[in-house]
Formats: structure tokens, C-alpha cells, sequence
């Protein structure tokens, strides 16, 4: 459809379909027939098989070469293609040659698209499309999806291919559909030539030459040249560091490839074992010092503080199981390198059409006066210049708050788009975002770019006028600019919404040249309808997108977040279409990184301990944890599929194998028992089972059958025949002869408030509700069913956003993020019982488990933080008469601790000051946000007390540098590390007074004591300085609470001292009483 044809909005449900501004179709541009071929080895015609069809040497990637020349190649020559160095199969009528016994697939041409198995019956063959030519014949999931029934009601579906039959088998490239790519699937004729990929001349095609040049030279000279580049290869990859292949031995010993585009597209690189080992050791060592600390603790208790001792003994118990959570699970870190030249080689050469994956990309978006939308605009526009073909890349904005502000953003944003991405990408620069490349104040005289770029400054200027203009919405609600009424101007209440702002046709800059697609979508919204959120947006992008463009790949960021490195979408795809990884690779995760936070990260806000410790430890298990933005997502992951595992995968744990065995090897390598792939268990059972279609497929008479699978689709995936036919199509793309128009009347339903009614959305496919924090619990769904995630940490940071750097909006963010793990602590899918019976891999489940219980900690931490004051205003001690024995213990504890933390330090190159922050906010957050969403995950699971979401704040900061860092904002999530922080000052005081007049034997008592209650006071300095703001002013109200429940505290324990033991007196007391 046209770029600028207009808004189409509707609503399934009430029968409404409103096209506001007149559109016009555009088909599909005829495709050119193929030519004839001829063999790039002797010149000769390729010729045809005994039954009439081209003959094809190489199934791979169908390289030119006559029957002759394949026998010579296979008997007497390297065995392999030229062009792709695949070892060639056996032909039907082909003498064996060494090797061919180790073949334990059918390779005979004829049978290639035979799908009759065993004894079952021969079935229909069904059209197979939406795959490219190197997948034709190489996953079993595809073997399993190729019957293709109608789809609802018994209609066949808008563009529809017929049913493909032996004689017509077709191949389908990829495209983006009609928004897309000029590219459209087109079906080979058997009676036409295959078609010819194009081989660089620099390597193959002059070591063969063409013509009359002698046989043997030709091939002596191959030989040598494959020789050399061997030794090239070899030499590298000793030379360069030992890391291990993927899907190779280590260093590259089992590579027998020496073409690059045919090696790896990444590599493991392990940490070096002077790191990694004394590491190991430390925390081994560790765990046996606690073990002991912990039983001097439990048999030594405080008689007259038996309270407190049994108080701090539960505390210190927990926190040894937290922290055998946090710890193991980061046991095998691993660094990853990737390969873009090997990736362009591969997909993407120059002169030849791109065979990279398509990617629709989506950003989210809900309130634009709390989300800016010059941030917003920032994002979209550093998408749209990323270096990706243009018809490959799809952008999706959501608008969750049906703002007509968005819109009309994104309006100018798509106009001055058609500047700025030739800019980009005629100068290369980095970042793309234009707010953020030119803040880095670059010396214009001294580079090649050009000295201004007054347009971005006039961009501005338009948005910020919209901007004041929706400060105040009119009586009568907003107009667009044709007199039309915004349909969105009751954010609960309107029908969803679809604008096409860069297109198929229209969407070209300055230069003449395409530019990616741009939709904006807001879901349709109704009273009395559970919208869930941000999970439910995200689950509208993915249908809108896959009835649209179908890219195969999803990639989500939020608003805030910007490319901060053009090739973030190569980085991404150096896994995913990795022959060995991406089929089981359910996403790709990249760290977070932040622009605009104070020098010294006050708050913790960058994470680094996270994403360079915990995340690296993860990769080298089963995959980091979704963290919601920043992902790029396999879409048949997202649809609930199981994972394509080689033998080796399937291998029980080690403790199965312990105890059960190893598993028993048959004579095929490659052969998996078919029954046990279908026997599924409640966390491994894939949403769309081909199986159960083949059933009703087999008997494809038997009408009954087939509606039984039709109706099992529409049950789970709902009721669009488009839809459910994109999900059959595995690397993307849409089928051919689609409809522009019908394609959006199908997008406006698929958005509908209803859509999800009785489907398994949002249960077992798409983003997984029932919790805020859907991140979590979807990568968890992912992971139990067998699939494996990679932590992709490019040299420049992939994406950049903003983090809220004032105390209060930090605070609430984390409160959302454990009151979302509290929600999965008491839901069904939580990992501490869901999903034995799957494939998820022991210490990731530890990892879940910890990010899921850690608010919980809050309690025994804010217990132990208040035992200094009450220690040192009563006299008492939790620790009993400290021995030489007990002493040792304590000191052996505290450098185990620090060592651990050096040595953490040491591998993952964080620096001492981001892991102290990181220290000092755990105890911070650990007394305020993770308390309050302990009880308010109480309130909402067992009372149905529900919170409200609050978007975090991305103002931009235009009082000065960090000027929202001073700002106090009341929340009361403030009140109780207040409270804890005057009750250790006062302990201290207290402490220090009653020392003083005792004498000099009570100072050493103190001592521990006042270490104890320094250490909480040093953790929530930085709460006190954000308390204290620029002006070293605090409000009123949080000086009053927290000086008055610091005073009756310590009042009341002061009178009533559990301590203090009294003995009835008979008589009077005399002088020795």
C-alpha cells in the first residue's frame, strides 16, 4: 500500500472497518523467467537427470556443474562443491566412493521430496513455502510443518497458493511482504534450469578457468590453492587465542572448511584459567568456611540475648542460601566474538541479492508527556538508518496511550527521516540517533561531516511545538488535520489503529532510495476487556507484524532506547542464522547501557554488576535472562515451538546420568526417537504440535479430521486465516499474491480487544502474562521447553537509553521489578516447581529461582539491619564471648567474601566503584522497594488488591547537568530506610555515651557493636545524600516519621527490655542483694 495513503482504523468486534484517507493497491512486479545453465568447470550444458530434470550436483546451494565433471570430482577430486566446499551425495546411479557409508540419508534426487515414512500413508504433499534454499531439506521441524490444511472455516486463504504437487515442488524467497521488499516468492519449474548463484571470480572461478585449459592443471591447481588456504585458516586460530568453535573442536581443530564465508560466524572465548581457576577455588573455599561459620553460630547461642541471636541466626542462614543462588549459576562465564566480514560473506555479498533474515522491530510506547517524544523520535530514526537492506527491516511503533501526539510525531519523524538516513549513512557516522550524535560535540572542522545540519535543528523545533500544543486537549477532543476526528481520544475506549508512514511505495529519501517500513499501531481498547499491559501490546505487535511483513526475527527496544551501533542487527543475526546455533536459539540478548547518569552512578542505575557478572556466567549455561528490552527474538520461539536439538542436546544432566546411566547411542548419528520428541509435559509442550495436524492431514478425505485441526489452530493462535498461515512460514515473508487492502482489514482484526478470547495467548505463546514483569517469565517459558538464549556484548554497546537518576523514580522502578518476581513466587509457572520434566538445565533454574525470590530477603535484611541499634542501646551482643576459634572463623568468613568479589572483579573488568554502588543500593533497595513489593505482591495474589503500573519518567534534563539527581520527590517507599538509618545513628550515639561513662573496659565490648552498625550506615550513605538533595534540605514530613518511629521504637524497647530478668524477692534486700 501507499506510504502516505492513510490511517485505517476498526474494530472486529463492532463490525467497523474506517479507511480515513483513500488508499491504492499495488501488486506484485512480474518476475523474470530464468535462464539456462551451463557447467563452470568444462563449459559444457548442465543436462538433465534420467527422469527429464536438471541435474543438481550439490543440493546446498546448486552450483552449475554436468554430470561428467561430478563423477571425475567425486572419484578423483576433492569431493566437494566449488563454490560452497560441501562434500558432495551419491546421485542415483553414482559408484560409492570412500565416505558415501557414513551418508545415512537418502542423497538420491529422486526421493528428496518423498515424505512417505515407514509404513504410514502416503499423504498429499502440501505446498511448502516461506523457506530459502540452504533450509529446503535440513530441519526436521520443517519435514514435520510442510502439510499445510485450509485454514478457518474451510476458506482458503487471500492469496492462497494452490497445492503443490511432485511435478511443481516450489521454493520461496524471502520478502517482507506487500510494505516490503519488490522481492515476491516465486516456483520453479522443473522443466527450467535451477537457478545459478553467482561465484566470486577471485576465488573460484580462476583456479578452474573456463574453456580448454587442461584438466588435471585445473584440478592440481585447485588442490593447491585449497592447501594453502587450509594452512591460513589453521594458522589463524592457534595463533589467535583458543577459543572454541561453535559447533566445531577447540581451536578450530575439526574445521575443514577454508572458504570464509563458510567458517563459524562466532566463537566462544573461554576466560583464561588464571582467572577462572583460583575463582572456582575461592568459592569452593568459601562454601566450606560458611559451613562452619554457620555451625558455630547455631551451637553457640546467647543466653541473655537469646532473641536476638536466633533473629540474626535466621538472617545469616538466608543469606548463605541467597547467596549459593547468586553464585553458582555464574561458575562457567564465557565471552562471545562474532564474525560480521564472515556473515556478509556468507548472506550478504556485494552485486548479489541480500540473504540476510528479515526483522520487524517494534518500540513501545505509552505516555508521551512522562515518554518525550523527541526520545521516541530518536529511537525510530536511529532504526531506520541502521545498516540492514533496507526491504529487510520492518519498524513497529506501539502506542499504548492512543496519543494523537505519537502520531503526529511520528509523522515529522518519517519526513525528516528521509534527510537524515542518507546523512547517516553517506558519512557512517555513529550514534544514528541525531539528539545523541550531535551531543557528543564532535570538532566538525577536523572530520569529514559536514559542519551543521540546521534540519535537525528545525525537527526539533516542530516537535516541541506539538508537544506544548497537547499540554491542554480540547473540549470536543482532538481533530487531525483533514477535520477528522482522532479516534483515540478516549485511551480506554477506541477502535485500534494502523498508519503506514514508510512504505512499499512512497517511502524513498532524498536520494531516491527505499527506506525501511514505518507502522504505527494502537491496539483496539474496551471497558470490561483485561488488556495486561505492556505483555498484551507486545502480543499485538507480533500478529499486526506477522500479517504484514512476517519478518523472521523480532527485535524489541523501548522508547528510550536508541542504536547506538548500526550493525546491532548483524551482531544479532552472527546467531541466529549460524547453521549450528540458530536453530535452537530462542533469542538474543544485548546489555544495557545509559547515557545521562551522574559520574559516580549514585544509584546503582547502570547494572554493571549485572550485565558484566551475571549475565556472562548465564551464556555459559543455558542463555542470559530476558530483561525486556534490547532482545532479538526467533518469532517461532515466540509461537511456542520446540526447540531443533542435535543428539547431543537431548543428553540427560549430569544427574540423571549418574543415576540413571548414559543414554544408549544407535548405529545413526543423526536418528532421534521420533516418540520421544512427541512426548510432551506441561513445560515443553509446543502450542502448534505439527503432529497433530499429520494426523488429520494423512486421512486428508476424512473432512472431520481436517476441521478437528483447523479448530485446534484457531484455539490457539485465534481466528485469522492469515495469521495462522504466516506461522507455518519459518523464515519470514508472507505468501505472494496478498492483498494490501484485505492485509489491513486482517491487522485491524488481529489488534481487536477480543482476539485473544479462548487462544493460548498469553499462557503459552507470545509474551506470557500474569506478572508486570513479563520479561521474565517469558525467557523462563522459553528455556523450559529446551531452548538456549546467547549474550551478544559487541565492542560498541549495541543500545543506549536513560535511566531515572532522582531517588524516588529509582525506587519505584525497582519497586515494579520485585513486585513482579513476587507475582512469579506465587503464581503457577514459578521456578521452583514448574517445569521438572522439560529441559531446563539445573544452575539456570537456580538463577531463576533467585530472581524471583530475592525480594523476599528484604525481610531478614531489614531485621539485620536494626539489630546494631538494638544492641547497642541495650548492651547486648549477638555473638557471645568471642574465642580464639570463633575468631579465626569470622576473619576467614570476611576474606572469602573479598575475595571472592577481587577475583569477580579480576575476570568480568568491572571496576571496584560500580560494585561497591551495586553493594550499597542492594541494602538500600533492600530496606524500601523490595519490602513494599513483598506485601503488595500479598496484597494482589491473596486479596486482589491491585497496583497501579507507573511508567518510569524519561524527562529530558534541561536544568543543568543532572539536575534531577537533586530532585526529591515524596514517595513512601522512603519511610523505612529512613527509619533505619536515624536508629543506627542513634545505637551509635547511644553507644558512644554509655562507653564514656562506664570506663575504658566497656570500650571493648563496643567495638563490634559500632562495626555493625557503621556497616549499615556506610550501605545507605547515598540514600542520605539523595534525602539531603542539592540544597542539604529534607521535607519536613520524612523528618517527622522517621525521628518519631525511631523515638517510640527505641522508648518502648528501652521500657520493656526482654532482657532484663527479674527475680522475685520474699523479704527485704539487704546490702548484698
Amino acid at each position: 500500500m501507499e506510504a502516505n495513503a492513510g490511517m485505517v482504523a476498526g474494530s472486529r468486534n463492532r463490525n467497523e472497518f474506517v479507511m480515513i484517507r483513500h488508499d491504492s493497491d499495488s501488486g506484485p512486479k512480474p518476475l523474470k523467467h530464468l535462464s539456462a545453465q551451463v557447467c563452470q568447470i568444462c563449459g559444457d550444458t548442465v543436462g538433465l537427470t534420467a527422469n527429464g530434470d536438471p541435474f543438481v550436483a550439490c543440493n546446498e546451494c546448486a552450483f552449475p556443474v554436468c554430470r561428467p565433471c561430478y563423477e571425475y570430482e567425486r572419484k578423483d577430486g576433492n569431493r566437494s562443491c566449488p563454490q560452497c566446499k560441501t562434500r558432495y551425495k551419491r546421485q542415483k546411479g553414482s559408484p560409492r566412493v570412500e565416505g558415501d557409508d557414513d551418508e545415512d540419508d537418502v542423497d538420491d534426487l529422486e526421493n528428496e521430496f518423498n515424505y512417505t515414512n515407514g509404513n504410514s500413508k502416503p499423504r498429499k504433499p502440501w505446498h511448502m513455502y516461506g523457506q530459502g534454499e540452504d533450509d529446503l531439506a535440513t530441519s526436521s521441524r520443517q519435514e514435520s510443518q510442510r502439510p499445510i490444511p485450509l485454514l478457518t472455516n474451510g476458506q482458503p486463504v487471500s492469496g492462497e497458493i494452490p497445492d503443490a504437487t511432485p511435478e511443481h515442488q516450489s521454493v520461496a524467497t524471502q520478502h517482507s511482504g506487500p510494505l516490503g521488499s519488490e522481492k515476491r516468492a516465486h516456483y520453479i519449474d522443473p522443466s527450467l534450469p535451477v537457478p545459478v548463484r553467482t561465484v566470486d571470480p577471485s576465488k573460484d572461478l580462476n583456479s578452474y578457468g573456463l574453456g580448454s585449459v587442461d584438466w588435471k592443471e585445473r584440478v592440481e591447481g585447485w588442490k593447491l590453492k585449497q592447501e594453502k588456504s587450509m594452512i591460513q585458516v589453521a594458522s589463524r586460530y592457534t595463533d589467535g587465542g583458543k577459543g572454541d568453535m561453535e559447533g566445531t573442536g577447540s581451536n578450530g581443530e575439526d574445521l575443514q572448511m577454508a572458504d570464509d564465508a563458510r567458517q563459524p560466524l562466532s566463537r566462544i572465548v573461554p576466560l583464561p584459567p588464571s582467572h577462572l581457576t583460583p575463582y572456582r577455588v575461592v568459592i569452593v573455599l568459601r562454601l566450606i568456611i560458611l559451613g562452619f561459620f554457620l555451625q558455630y553460630r547455631v551451637t553457640h547461642p546467647v543466653s541473655n540475648a537469646y532473641p536476638l541471636w536466633l533473629t540474626s541466626v535466621i538472617c545469616e542462614i538466608w543469606f548463605a542460601l541467597s547467596w549459593l543462588l547468586d553464585q553458582f549459576p555464574k561458575w562457567f562465564p564465557i565471552n562471545r566474538e562474532t564474525y560480521l566480514d564472515r556473515l556478509a560473506l556468507r548472506y550478504d555479498r556485494e552485486g548479489e541479492p541480500s540473504q540476510l533474515a528479515p526483522i520487524d522491530v517494534f518500540v513501545s510506547t505509552v505516555d508521551p508527556l512522562k515518554e518525550p517524544p523527541l526520545v521516541t523520535a530518536n529511537t525510530v530514526l536511529s532504526i531506520l538508518a541502521v545498516d540492514y537492506p533496507v526491504d529487510k527491516v520492518s519498524c513497529y511503533v506501539s502506542d499504548d496511550g492512543s496519543a494523537m501526539l505519537t502520531f503526529e510525531a511520528l509523522a515529522e519523524t518519517s519526513e525528516f527521516a528521509r534527510k537524515w538516513v542518507p546523512f547517516c549513512k553517506k558519512h557512517s557516522i555513529e550514534p544514528r540517533a541525531p539528539e545523541f550524535y550531535f551531543a557528543q560535540k564532535i570538532d566538525y572542522l577536523k572530520d569529514k561531516i559536514q559542519p551543521s545540519f540546521r534540519e535537525y535543528e528545525e525537527f526539533k523545533v516542530r516537535i516541541n511545538a506539538l508537544v506544548a500544543k497537547a499540554q491542554k486537549m480540547p473540549e470536543e477532543g482532538w481533530t487531525m488535520q483533514d477535520g477528522t476526528a482522532w479516534p483515540g481520544n478516549n485511551p480506554r475506549d477506541h477502535p485500534g489503529m494502523i498508519q503506514v508512514f514508510l512504505g512499499h511505495s512512497g517511502g524513498l529519501d532524498t536520494d531516491g532510495n527505499e527506506l525501511p517500513r514505518l507502522v504505527y499501531v494502537s491496539r483496539e481498547k474496551r471497558p470490561g476487556f483485561q488488556h495486561h499491559k505492556k505483555a498484551g501490546a507486545m502480543n499485538a505487535l507480533i500478529r499486526v507484524s506477522a500479517v504484514l511483513t512476517n519478518g523472521a526475527y523480532l527485535l524489541n527496544v523501548d522508547c528510550d532506547h536508541y542504536f547506538n551501533n548500526s550493525k546491532a542487527l548483524r551482531e544479532a543475526m552472527c546467531f541466529m542464522m549460524d547453521p549450528a546455533l540458530g536453530k535452537k536459539t530462542c533469542y538474543v540478548q544485548f546489555p544495557q547501557r545509559f547515557d545521562g547518569i551522574d559520574l559516580h552512578d549514585r544509584y546503582a542505575n547502570r547494572n554493571i554488576v549485572f550485565f558484566d557478572i551475571n549475565m556472562k556466567g548465564l551464556d555459559g549455561i543455558q542463555g542470559p535472562v530476558y530483561v525486556g528490552t534490547g532482545c532479538c527474538f526467533n518469532r517461532q520461539a515466540l509461537y511456542g515451538y520446540d526447540p531443533l536439538l542435535t543428539e547431543a542436546d537431548l543428553e540427560p544432566n549430569i544427574v540423571l546420568k549418574s543415576c540413571c546411566g548414559p543414554r544408549k547411542k544407535g548405529k545413526s548419528k543423526k536418528y532421534i526417537d521420533k516418540k520421544r520428541q512427541v512426548k510432551r509435559t506441561e513445560s515443553t509442550i509446543p502450542i502448534f504440535n505439527m503432529e497433530d495436524i499429520e494426523e488429520g492431514v494423512e486421512g486428508f478425505d476424512d473432512e472431520r479430521s481436517l476441521l478437528m485441526s483447523q479448530k485446534s489452530l484457531e484455539k490457539r493462535f485465534g481466528q485469522s486465516a492469515v495469521f495462522i498461515a504466516s506461522t507455518f512460514m519459518e523464515n519470514g515473508g508472507i505468501p505472494p499474491s496478498t492483498n494490501p487492502a484485505s492485509l489491513l482489514k486482517e491487522a485491524i482484526h488481529v489488534i481487536s480487544c477480543g482476539y485473544e478470547d479462548k487462544t493460548e495467548w498469553g499462557k503459552e505463546i507470545g509474551w506470557i502474562y500474569g506478572s508486570v514483569t513479563e520479561d521474565i517469565l517469558t525467557g523462563f517459558k522459553m528455556h523450559a521447553r529446551g531452548w538456549i538464549s546467547i549474550y551478544c556484548v559487541p565492542p560498541r554497546p549495541a543500545f543506549k537509553g536513560s535511566a531515572p537518576i532522582n531517588l524516588s523514580d529509582r525506587l519505584n522502578q525497582v519497586l515494579r521489578w520485585a513486585l513482579g518476581s513476587v507475582e512469579i513466587l506465587l503464581s503457577r509457572h514459578c521456578p521452583i516447581w514448574y517445569g521438572y520434566s522439560g529441559r531446563l538445565k539445573l544452575l539456570e533454574r537456580l538463577a531463576y529461582i533467585n530472581t524471583i525470590v530475592y525480594p523476599l530477603t528484604s525481610i531478614p535484611l531489614i531485621a539485620y539491619c536494626v539489630l546494631p541499634a538494638i544492641c547497642l542501646l541495650t548492651g547486648k551482643f549477638i555473638i557471645p564471648e568471642i574465642s580464639n576459634y570463633a575468631s579465626a572463623w569470622f576473619i576467614l568468613l570476611f576474606i572469602s567474601i573479598a575475595a571472592t568479589g577481587i577475583l569477580e572483579l579480576r575476570w568480568s573488568g568491572v571496576g571496584i566503584e560500580d560494585w561497591w554502588r551495586n553493594e550499597q543500593f542492594w541494602v538500600i533497595g533492600g530496606t524500601s522497594a523490595h519490602l513494599f513489593a513483598v506485601f503488595q505482591g500479598l496484597l494482589k495474589v491473596l486479596a486482589g488488591i491491585d497496583t497501579n503500573f507507573t511508567v518510569t519518567s524519561k524527562a529530558s534534563d534541561e536544568d543543568g547537568d543532572f539536575a534531577e539527581l537533586y530532585v526529591f520527590k515524596w514517595t513512601s517507599l522512603l519511610i523505612p530506610p529512613t527509619t533505619v538509618l536515624v536508629i543506627n545513628l542513634v545505637g551509635v550515639v547511644a553507644g558512644v555515651s554509655y562507653a564514656i561513662n562506664s570506663g575504658y573496659q566497656s570500650w571493648g565490648p563496643l567495638f563490634g557493636k559500632l562495626f555493625f552498625a557503621l556497616w549499615v550506615i556506610v550501605h545507605l550513605y547515598p540514600f542520605l545524600k539523595g534525602l539531603l538533595g542539592r540544597q542539604n534540605r529534607t521535607p519536613t514530613i520524612v523528618i517527622v516519621w522517621s525521628i518519631l518511629l525511631a523515638s517510640i521504637f527505641s522508648l518502648l524497647w528501652v521500657r520493656i527490655d526482654p532482657f532484663t530478668k527479674t527475680t522475685p524477692t520474699n523479704g527485704q534486700c539487704g546490702i548484698d542483694c
